[in-house]
């Protein structure tokens, strides 16, 4: 089942004894794999001892590939291959994982998590909620996904104010420039923020939730390892991927004249980044989620004939410039003597259709106040 995965995977990692080998099949774009082995071994040095000897494929492209409908009960002549990557879907069975900017993203000079959340918590200082502009703010590259474009006739124009300032991210021309206006610490200046995915699920998302504003999140089709923890109207605030303009024009108007309720939603959504994805947590899940997965083998580990073993300081000395400073900001100094947080039980199915349910109804009450608004506007007109 293993070497199934290897079809896509970008690299095959295996754990024997706390040490870490590693077989490259291809490039991955940017430094992702490089970030996620990193994080890998940061891992083992936090937790000397605890991660078990384990197997596993990796693959760093966007697009979850382990298809259910390949895989359905009366097809499973071939068992699923188990594939790690960093987001899935409904319709898919991929492993999801920590994405590699949780240990920084130098090509576009974001910091690794444990900084830039410290610095993003003292930026929600600079600006009180109510000082700050009464609009949603999006920004970033526009052209990797059509509701992306989508999103750009949400901004003011002539002809009608949607309550959105939407900007485009040039990241080349940014990056000729230092890269100074693409601090996330400095983004917190607007009363709501605008989630909507990319290709697939989007980084950006960590970031905007902890801005301290309300997200407005366009409905996606993609989770990544924590976003199924969070809840409609209380970490952020619904918008149809249909119907975008209108439906973020109503959230800005419902946020303006529910003020404290709007804030209460921004802070909360705060709330749970800091306390349930800091470093801590990220590395906590990262070992539960190894230590289960490696439960599942039903042969021995052993080091591939291609697998070159990896460790910290060999990644960290052979690399060069924001990569190198990176690796060292994030590096695990001493290991953690007190051991990850209890893994609670898993839910059962009564539970999880509870919880679907308890979202659905959620986001149906704000696309029904959303219509009735609508109507009355129209009425109005008329």
């Amino acid at each position: 089942m293993v070497e199934r995965a290897r079809r896509t995977a970008s690299f095959r990692l295996v754990v024997l004894s706390g040490r870490a080998y590693v077989e490259r099949y291809r490039k991955s774009f940017q430094t992702r794999d490089v970030f996620t082995i990193w994080g890998m071994l940061q891992l083992l040095r936090r937790y000397p001892g605890r991660v078990p000897d384990l197997d596993l494929m990796f693959d760093c492209v966007d697009y979850p590939v382990v298809r259910k409908a390949t895989y359905a009960v009366e097809k499973r002549s071939a068992a699923v291959p188990p594939l790690f990557r960093y987001c899935g879907d409904d319709y898919t069975l991929d492993i999801v994982f920590p994405d590699w900017s949780f240990w920084g993203w130098p090509e576009i000079n974001i910091k690794p998590w444990e900084h830039l959340l410290k610095e993003m918590m003292e930026g929600n200082q600079r600006v009180k909620w109510m000082d700050r502009e009464r609009y949603a703010y999006w920004k970033g590259n526009p052209l990797v996904a059509s509701k992306r474009r989508d999103l750009l006739h949400c901004n003011v124009s002539d002809a009608h104010d949607w309550n959105a300032r939407i900007f485009v991210q040039d990241w080349e021309r940014e990056s000729q420039k230092g890269f100074e206006h693409s601090n996330l610490a400095k983004q917190c200046l607007h009363r709501y923020k605008i989630y909507i995915e990319g290709s697939t699920w989007s980084v950006s998302e960590k970031y905007i939730l902890a801005c301290d504003s309300p997200t407005l999140l366009v409905k996606p089709q993609y989770y990544d390892f924590f976003s199924r923890g969070l809840f409609p109207q209380e970490h952020y605030w619904p918008i149809r991927d249909n119907d975008k303009c209108r439906s973020i024009e109503f959230a800005v108007d419902w946020g303006n004249t529910h003020k404290r309720k709007a804030q209460a939603m921004g802070k909360e959504a705060s709330r749970f980044i800091e306390d349930e994805l800091n470093m801590d947590t990220v590395y906590d899940y990262i070992l539960h989620l190894l230590t289960e997965y490696a439960k599942l083998l039903r042969f021995q580990p052993s080091k591939p004939p291609g697998a070159v073993e990896y460790c910290a300081e060999f990644m960290a000395c052979g690399a060069t410039g924001r990569e190198r400073t990176f690796m060292v900001e994030s590096m695990v100094e001493v290991p953690r003597e007190a051991g990850p947080c209890a893994l609670p039980p898993p839910f059962d199915p009564e539970e999880l259709s509870i919880l679907a349910r308890r979202k659905a109804d959620s986001i149906r009450q704000v696309e029904i106040w959303e219509d009735k608004s609508r109507a009355k506007r129209e009425k109005t007109k008329i």
